[in-house]
C-alpha cells in the first residue's frame, strides 16, 4: 500500500517551514548533544533528514499495517474480562509494530529512551496515524501524556516511569467522572494520604480513554472539605501495583478500537505529582492543551482519508456516462474538501511550532536561568500558542465533521452503506468536536484571546509579510476580511454586556480563525505554488462567512437577546 507520508508532499512542506531552524538548534541546544548520543544530529540538515526518515518508517506502517486492520479492529473492538481490557487482534498487531519500530516516547528526551523530537514532527506524525486508523490514534497518543510526567514530575518519577512509556508501555489520563464531564472542578475521586505518606485513591472515573492502560495520570480531590479546583491534585497509578478495574467499556459511535472505560478505585496507591492542590489549575491545564493539540491533529488525518476517499470515489464512479468528478456540483465540493484540509493543517502545524518554542524554552529554564530576552520570547510564544490550541481543536474539528458529510455525500447511496471507508469516517469524526473540550469550550478558551487583541496582533504580522505580486489581490480581500474583524470586536467591547458578549463569541472566534487561516494559506502559497488553488477557493469560502458574521452583529441589539432564551 501507500506510504502515508511520502504520498503527501504537503507534510514535508510544513515540515520545512522556516521558523523549524530556530525551534531545533533550541531542541538540539546547538547540537551539542551530538557529542553524548551517536544518533543525535550533528546540525539542522541532519535533524530534519532524521526527522523525515522516522516519518517515512510511520507512513510505511500506517500504509501497510495500521490502515489494512482499521476495518477488522472497527468491527471486533475491545473486551473487557474480570476487570481488564483485551484490544482487538489489529490493535494490539499495530501496537507491537510501533514498538518495534521505536516510535513510543518519540517527544521524551534522549536520556530516557525517547527520540527527542519537537512537539511538530511528532505531531505530524499524529496526522498521520490518524488517517490510518482515528481509534489507534488515541492510544498511540497518549504517550503524549508522558510530557506531563517529564514537566511536573520530579526525576525520580521521571526516570522510573518516561523510559517504559518510550520502550512501549500505554498511558491514561484519568480525568472525568459520572457527575463531572467538562467541568472538572467538580471532580469526587478521593485520595487519602495515609500515615506512612503514601496515598490511595478510591471512588469511580468515566469515559477514559485506553481506561486499562500501563500508566495513568489520575485527577483526585486531596483537601478534605473542598468542592472546586484549589482541592484537586493530580497523581501518577501504576498498573502494576493493581486497586483499579475496568467495570465496562462504554459502546461508542465511532472510534471503536479505542476503549472508553468506567473505572473503579478501590484503595489503589498512587504518588503525588508535583504539589497538592495544583492538579486542575496547573498540571491538567497543561495535559488538556497537548491534548487539544492532539485532537486537532487527529482531525486533521480525518479530513484528509476523508477527501481521499471523496476524491478516489469521484473519479471512479460513472453516472450519465462520465466520472463524477466532472460535474461542477461535485468538483465543488471537492474543492472546498481540500481548501478546509489545508487551511486547518495549515493552521495545526503554525500551533505545533508556538508550543515548540514555548515548551523548549521552558526545558532550557530547567537547566539554566533564561535571559531576560529568552523570558521575554517564552512569554510571547505560550500567548500565541495558548490563542491559537483552541482554534485548531475547534475549528479543525468541525472542518473535520463537515469533511466526513461531504465524504458521504459523494458516494451517494453506497457511502450509507458499510461496504465503504467512508461510513466508518463518518463515524470516527463525531467525537473529535467533542472530547477533550467541545467547540463551545474552544470558544470560551478563545474569546480572551479575540478581545485582549492577540489574534489583532498575529493577523496584523501576518499582513506584514512580503507577498508574489500575483498573490497580492488575495492578501487584499484578507485584509478586507482583518478589517471587518476588527470592526465586529470593537462593536462588540462597546456594547460593554457580558451576555451580548458571550453570545457573539462564537461569531467573533470564527472571524479571527478564518482570517488566520487565509493568511497560513497564502504564507503557504507564497512559498509552494501547490497551495494556490485552496487560498483561492478558501478565501472566498470565508469572505462570505466573515460577511455573514459581520452583518448579524452589526445589526443586532443588545435587547434581541430576549428571542434566544428557553
Amino acid at each position: 500500500m501507500a506510504n502515508f507520508y511520502t504520498d503527501n508532499p504537503d507534510l514535508k512542506h510544513h515540515l520545512t517551514h522556516p521558523m523549524m531552524q530556530k525551534i531545533v538548534a533550541l531542541k538540539e541546544r546547538d547540537y551539542s548533544q551530538a557529542k553524548e548520543f551517536d544518533y543525535a544530529p550533528l546540525n539542522y540538515e541532519d535533524a530534519i533528514d532524521n526527522y523525515d526518515r522516522v516519518l517515512q518508517i510511520v507512513g510505511e506502517l500506517c500504509g501497510d499495517i495500521i490502515a489494512p486492520n482499521a476495518e477488522g479492529v472497527d468491527h471486533e473492538g475491545p473486551t473487557v474480562k474480570d476487570g481488564r481490557v483485551t484490544y482487538a487482534s489489529g490493535t494490539q498487531t499495530n501496537l507491537e509494530a510501533c514498538r518495534k519500530a521505536g516510535l513510543m516516547g518519540m517527544a521524551m528526551p534522549r536520556r530516557f529512551g525517547g527520540l527527542n523530537f519537537p512537539i511538530t514532527p511528532y505531531i505530524m506524525a499524529a496526522d498521520i496515524v490518524s488517517r490510518a486508523d482515528t481509534g489507534f490514534e488515541n492510544l498511540w497518543g497518549l504517550q503524549d501524556c508522558a510530557e506531563t510526567l517529564y514537566e511536573f514530575g520530579d526525576d525520580d518519577q521521571r526516570s522510573r516511569f518516561i523510559p517504559r512509556v518510550c520502550q512501549g508501555e500505554t498511558m491514561s489520563m484519568d480525568l472525568t467522572e459520572p457527575d463531572a464531564g467538562s467541568d472538572l472542578q467538580s471532580v469526587m475521586l478521593k485520595a487519602t494520604k495515609k500515615e506512612d505518606g503514601t496515598w490511595v485513591l478510591n471512588g469511580v472515573k468515566r469515559f477514559i480513554t485506553n481506561g486499562d492502560s500501563d500508566i495513568h495520570l489520575v485527577l483526585a480531590r486531596s483537601e478534605e472539605g473542598t468542592k472546586d479546583g484549589r482541592g484537586l491534585s493530580m497523581f501518577i497509578y501504576d498498573k502494576r501495583n493493581g486497586g483499579v478495574n475496568v467495570r465496562r467499556i462504554e459502546n461508542k459511535m465511532g472510534i471503536k478500537g479505542s476503549p472508553t472505560c468506567e473505572l473503579v478505585y478501590k484503595n489503589a496507591p498512587a504518588e503525588l505529582v508535583g504539589e497538592t492542590r495544583r492538579g486542575l489549575i496547573k498540571y491538567v491545564m497543561a495535559l488538556m492543551n497537548g491534548a487539544r493539540l492532539g485532537i486537532a491533529a487527529q482531525s486533521v488525518g480525518v479530513s484528509e482519508i476523508a477527501y481521499r476517499e471523496a476524491l478516489a470515489y469521484a473519479k471512479d464512479r460513472k453516472q450519465f456516462g462520465k466520472a463524477i468528478i466532472e460535474f461542477p456540483a461535485v468538483a465543488e465540493i471537492l474543492s472546498v474538501m481540500k481548501a478546509k484540509l489545508d487551511a486547518s493543517r495549515s493552521l495545526l502545524y503554525e500551533c505545533a511550532r508556538y508550543v515548540d518554542l514555548y515548551k523548549v524554552y521552558e526545558d532550557i529554564a530547567r537547566e539554566r536561568p533564561l535571559t531576560a530576552e529568552e523570558r521575554q520570547e517564552m512569554k510571547k510564544y505560550n500567548k500565541i500558542a495558548d490563542g491559537l490550541t483552541p482554534l485548531a481543536k475547534g475549528l479543525g474539528s468541525e472542518y473535520c465533521n463537515q469533511n466526513a458529510y461531504d465524504c458521504i455525500q459523494i458516494h451517494g447511496g453506497s457511502g450509507f452503506m458499510k461496504d465503504y471507508a467512508c461510513e466508518r469516517i463518518y463515524r470516527d469524526a463525531r467525537i473529535t468536536s467533542i472530547y477533550e473540550g467541545t467547540t463551545q469550550l474552544q470558544v470560551v478558551a478563545a474569546i480572551r484571546h479575540v478581545l485582549s487583541g492577540t489574534y489583532a496582533t498575529l493577523i496584523e504580522a501576518y499582513a506584514a509579510e512580503e507577498t508574489k505580486a500575483e498573490l497580492q489581490g488575495v492578501k487584499d480581500v484578507l485584509a478586507n476580511m482583518a478589517e471587518k474583524f476588527i470592526a465586529a470586536v470593537a462593536a462588540v467591547k462597546e456594547v460593554n454586556v457580558q451576555e451580548y458578549t458571550d453570545f457573539m463569541a462564537r461569531r467573533l472566534v470564527e472571524m479571527g480563525g478564518f482570517t488566520i487561516m487565509g493568511y497560513l494559506l497564502l504564507s503557504d502559497a507564497n512559498r509552494n505554488e501547490g497551495f494556490v488553488k485552496s487560498l483561492n477557493v478558501y478565501v472566498k469560502l470565508i469572505q462570505a462567512e466573515i460577511d455573514k458574521h459581520a452583518d448579524f452583529i452589526a445589526n443586532f441589539k443588545p435587547e434581541q437577546l430576549e428571542y434566544y432564551k428557553y
